[in-house]
This record gives structure tokens, sequence and C-alpha cells, in this order.
């Protein structure tokens, strides 16, 4: 029997039509494909991309500078809690409690609070204008331990004005006296560390300004 040497047909018939079209290339869209770039891409505004990160969840999504206060609210008022109500009863020099305090507000700022921060960013760096101090490793850690030392010492001094405020307010009997406790001691905290990020932001932006003029 002869084997059979014609060359297979350019185009197969299956189910009675050409085949042949399936595998045409669609030049066009591959020309649009190739020349796609930042200038004739589409552009969408950050609202419209919200959409589609987490579906219907998205609108209970809390904005990021509430998350930022309120991790760090947390934070600092956790701090009072072991250090002021706990390691308090052991420690009985004010000053000495105070440097403790600051110590471990330095370590958490370090360890916690900033890589808190880093892991609910969503844009790479973005976390940064809410650090005080942005350095990682060594250097990082030893700028947050004398950091924490001023950010202490305005917490400290917003409790003396306001015991001296109800001190002289206070008519007769014991005097009103606002104590040491974790909710107030975060809130003020929180307020004398955004307080310092802002005027270094502020510094930055007149330094930049006056560079560029």
């Amino acid at each position: 029997m002869k084997k059979n040497t014609q060359p297979p047909k350019a185009a197969e018939k299956k189910g009675g039509s050409d085949a042949s079209p399936y595998y045409q290339l669609h030049t066009q869209a591959v020309e649009d494909l190739v020349s796609a770039t930042s200038e004739n891409t589409p552009k969408y505004s950050k609202e419209e991309l919200e959409k589609y990160r987490s579906g219907k969840t998205s609108r209970f999504r809390l904005p990021e500078w509430l998350k930022v206060l309120l991790i760090k609210f947390w934070f600092y008022g956790a701090i009072c809690f072991f250090v002021f109500w706990g390691l308090g009863l052991y420690v009985a020099d004010q000053l000495d409690l105070y440097f403790v305090a600051a110590i471990i507000m330095g370590m958490v700022n370090d360890l916690l609070v900033k890589h808190f921060l880093r892991f609910t960013e969503k844009l790479p760096g973005g976390s940064a204008r809410w650090m005080m101090v942005t350095k990682d490793g060594v250097t990082g850690f030893f700028l947050n331990l004398l950091y924490a030392f001023p950010v202490l010492f305005v917490v400290v001094t917003v409790y003396s004005l306001i015991n001296m405020g109800l001190a002289a307010v206070s008519t007769g009997g014991d005097p009103l006296f606002l104590g040491v406790e974790p909710l107030l001691f975060g809130l003020f905290t929180m307020g004398a560390d955004q307080l310092f990020i802002f005027l270094k932001q502020v510094l930055l932006s007149i330094f930049r300004d006056a560079k560029a003029k």
C-alpha cells in the first residue's frame, strides 16, 4: 500500500468550517498594546480606584489619618498603663520614672509604631509624613530614644499647667487634681508627637522654598 506523502493542507476543516480565522493575528490590538505609555494610558481618580480595592467593604475603611492617630493613641496609652501604673508602684522617684518612660517610649516608637505605620501604608514611603524619625537601624533607634524626651516633657508640662489651673479655680476643700491615666496620657502624647511632626514639616517646607529661590 502506497503511503501518502502529500503535505498537510494549510487549512483544516473543523465541523465543516475553516479553522484559520481562529489563528489570525489581530495586529491592531498588538500595536495598541505595545505603543501604550504613561501618556496615552487612561487616567483614573483615586476615588475611582478605591472602589475596586475591597468591593463592598471599602466604604467602611478608616481614613489614613484616623488609623495613624488610633495606632499612636493605643501604644502611648499602653505605655502609661505599664510604666506609670505598673512600674510606678516600685519606682518612688518621679524623675527616674520619667526617664524610664522616655526610654520605653522611644523603643516602642522605633520597634512597634514605625512598623505598624509602614504595614498600613498604601504606597511605599507613604507613612513617612506621620513619623518624626524615618531612619532605620541603630541610628533611627537612638534618634527615637532622644526624641521621646522632648515629647514626654511637653506631656508633663501639659499635666502641670492643667493642675495649676485646677488648683487656681478650686475654692475650699481639697484642690482638684488631674492624675495620670492611659486615656488622657495617650491623647496628650499623641498630640505632642503630632505637634513636633507638624513643626518638622513646616521647617522642611521653609528650607525647600529657600533653596528653590
